[in-house]
């Protein structure tokens, strides 16, 4: 069983594998998927990598107000860095364990994609079948369809503004699916179907209601045996509604949130606890918990497509803008954002910001999560970016050769964009 309780990773070899998926979860049981990567270096980064790599992430904790982050960083061609940084709390020294788990945030949606894709190949549910087809008494939604909720582009509205409030104050309530999307759909003025990409929490809160309806399976079940089960990752799982801490069985990252206070200045140094939380209030939008290596190998899997069947459209071929006023390297589909060449996704839950990509040709991946929401999600992707700008100009390591990889933006160019998302004070440079 995994749902509601995570499973330690095997550690024996198996061949097979590529050293890259071998480097970011260990080795997979049989029934596993293969994922073809270029091979990794066994070996760390060199310093002149790592030494920026943990300057960046020090900046973003500083700019957060986070105690502490995991990072994890797969250079195939040059090494790799994974570590914690910092402490569990604001007042003690214990440190940052590498094994520790954390909710994953909006990194959950590709997953639920990834068992709409699943399902399809089946021919369980179609691409196109209509949301109102399996979620019923909800009116206005005959013309929605699955792979619509899927890419972002239903026009459905966002439910996290008006309930963020409610969460941060009241982390241990139990929300129904159903009361989340009522939210969504209530609040925010609709846009045609088809037409645009829009942030739409509820759109990923009803497709997974239309997947359990489909099979009589929880999402649970569906995302362990479409996801965590192929790809081995085995400290990966969408916990019960119940609430807990990200795990009930293995070490967990305490999640923390910064509150304005009485002067309207936000109070860094005594953020709320809220690690103990109902995961109900993300579900199939941003309800999974994971560790950071089983991060880093589930945004390999999905840029390079390792789940994909035979036969399937192409996930990536129609992306649309995030914005229209945003860079023309930044679009959205299939429950993903590209960013430049990169795959991933970012995003925010009470307590953590997380975020990770991928590159699919070269297999360089970086996964990050701070330990403090206060700065909301555009801080996490501005770090995942600027991790990302670094590591793509490692050195090839001896007998290796760097591969002709660039990005559309610099570190430099990031960096500065933290500095001025930062919700605490920065220390002087």
């Amino acid at each position: 069983m995994r749902a509601g309780q995570a499973r330690r990773r095997a550690t024996a070899g198996l061949v097979g594998l590529t050293a890259l998926a071998l480097a970011l979860a260990g080795c997979a049981p049989e029934s596993s998927v293969a994922i073809e990567t270029p091979p990794q270096v066994d070996g760390p980064l060199p310093e002149e990598v790592r030494a920026p790599l943990e300057a960046s992430v020090t900046h973003a904790m500083a700019a957060a107000g986070a105690t502490g982050a995991l990072v994890g960083v797969w250079v195939p061609w040059s090494g790799t860095w994974v570590t914690g940084l910092g402490t569990e709390s604001p007042t003690g020294s214990a440190p940052i364990d590498t094994d520790m788990v954390f909710r994953a945030a909006d990194a959950t949606r590709p997953m639920t994609c990834d068992v709409l894709y699943g399902l399809a190949a089946e021919g369980v549910v179609g691409f196109d079948d209509s949301i109102s087809d399996y979620v019923t008494g909800v009116p206005d939604l005959e013309d929605i369809t699955l792979i619509e909720l899927c890419n972002g582009t239903s026009g459905l509205g966002d439910f996290q503004g008006t309930l963020q409030s409610q969460w941060i104050t009241n982390p241990e309530r139990v929300w129904g699916a159903r009361e989340l999307t009522s939210f969504g759909l209530g609040y925010s003025k609709p846009i045609p179907p088809g037409s645009q990409y829009r942030e739409s929490d509820t759109g990923y809160v009803l497709l997974g209601l239309a997947l359990q309806r489909a099979t009589n399976k929880s999402a649970a079940q569906l995302l362990n045996e479409y996801v965590f089960d192929p790809l081995d990752l085995q400290s990966t799982t969408l916990p019960r509604a119940t609430p807990s801490a990200p795990s009930r069985s293995e070490p967990v990252l305490n999640g923390y949130h910064s509150l304005r206070g009485p002067d309207g200045v936000i109070n860094c140094a005594e953020p709320l606890d809220i690690t103990t939380m109902s995961s109900s209030m993300g579900f199939t939008d941003s309800g999974v918990t994971s560790t950071i290596s089983d991060l880093g190998r589930y945004a390999q899997a999905l840029a390079s497509g390792a789940l994909a069947r035979e036969g399937q459209p192409d996930r990536w071929a129609n992306p649309l803008p995030v914005s229209p006023d945003g860079p023309s390297w930044l679009q959205a589909t299939g429950g993903a954002f590209l960013a430049g060449s990169l795959v991933g996704q970012h995003g925010w839950v009470p307590g953590y910001l997380t975020s990770v990509y991928s590159d699919p040709e070269t297999g360089m991946t970086v996964a990050v999560v701070l330990n403090n929401s206060a700065a909301g999600s555009t801080l996490a992707a501005s770090l995942a970016w600027e991790l990302a700008a670094i590591a793509s100009k490692a050195p090839a390591a001896s007998g290796e050769t760097a591969p002709q990889f660039g990005l559309p933006w610099t570190a430099e160019q990031y960096h500065e964009a933290i500095a001025q998302a930062a919700v605490c004070p920065l220390p002087a440079p």
